[in-house]
């Protein structure tokens, strides 16, 4: 038998195995690609837990340190006849103390939140003396001038007292430790027909539009880590995780609205009234 094009017979005989193989090919560069991105995956997350271990052990380092070298001092007796001296280096151990007491808390409630373990207690709080109280406390250890301005249209919150003001910590904390030689914070309440508003908004350093897309992960390194590289802040990226989480624990919202090097202003929705978080 003669054949006019033995190629197109060939192929045409091939034809079931070539296409089967081109499959196979596929899958298996396809494999291949997802196997990439997981171990990209897996780098990332080893890459981020290295960093939280190194910051965490550096923060807890600082203030270990120098609670050791306060309790020496005053164990070695050589304070004994300076009491303001001595006084100062026990206020100096019981703070960093607090410090670490707090950072543990810190880890722990966000475990918990993220596990939907804690329970939220609310009920109604007036803001003016929580705020009061948080911004005096925040001028006495500021190291740079601060000056708070209040608008509060709605007097009163329904939230979790103690977390609630843990928020408005961190967030404070936040624009005083982001912001220029000088920082003003204005905070601001007001309400819709279905939340409470809050806005705290200060004239710091501002965030990039590209950190604001992860500011509240958990470890987030470009918001917390970087900035805290560049402008000698201290911090691992749990604060803004923390506010996160306990917001939504009270089924409320939380958003940042900022531009670099200008103004950051957080808003955060709570729920007028809930039966039951």
């Amino acid at each position: 038998m003669m054949l006019d094009s033995p190629y197109i017979y060939i192929i045409g005989r091939m034809g079931l195995l070539l296409i089967s193989t081109i499959i196979l090919v596929i899958f298996v560069i396809s494999c291949i690609a997802y196997q990439i991105r997981i171990i990209a995956r897996i780098n990332k997350i080893s890459q981020i837990r290295e960093d939280f271990s190194y910051a965490m052990v550096h923060d807890m380092k600082t203030p270990l340190t120098t609670i050791f070298t306060a309790l020496s001092f005053l164990h070695s007796g050589r304070l004994d006849d300076k009491p303001e001296t001595k006084e100062k280096f026990f206020n100096v151990a019981k703070e960093e103390a607090d410090r670490l007491l707090t950072l543990t808390n810190k880890l722990l409630t966000i475990s918990k939140l993220e596990n939907k373990k804690m329970k939220m207690e609310c009920e109604k709080i007036a803001l003016e003396p929580m705020l009061v109280r948080l911004t005096d406390k925040f001028k006495v250890k500021s190291h740079k001038p601060v000056s708070f301005e209040f608008d509060l249209q709605t007097p009163e919150i329904y939230a979790d007292a103690e977390y609630i003001e843990e928020v408005f910590s961190n967030l404070i904390d936040n624009s005083i430790k982001y912001s220029k030689e000088r920082v003003d914070i204005r905070i601001s309440s007001s309400r819709n027909d279905l939340y409470s508003i809050i806005k705290i908004y200060d004239n710091g350093l501002g965030i990039s539009e590209k950190d604001q897309r992860s500011i509240f992960n958990k470890y987030e390194r470009a918001a917390a880590g970087s900035r805290s590289r560049r402008k000698k802040a201290s911090g691992f990226g749990l604060g803004l995780n923390f506010v996160q989480q306990v917001i939504e624990a009270h089924k409320g919202k939380i958003f940042v609205n900022s531009i670099e090097g200008e103004f950051t202003e957080f808003i955060i929705y709570l729920p007028l009234m809930v039966k039951e978080l």
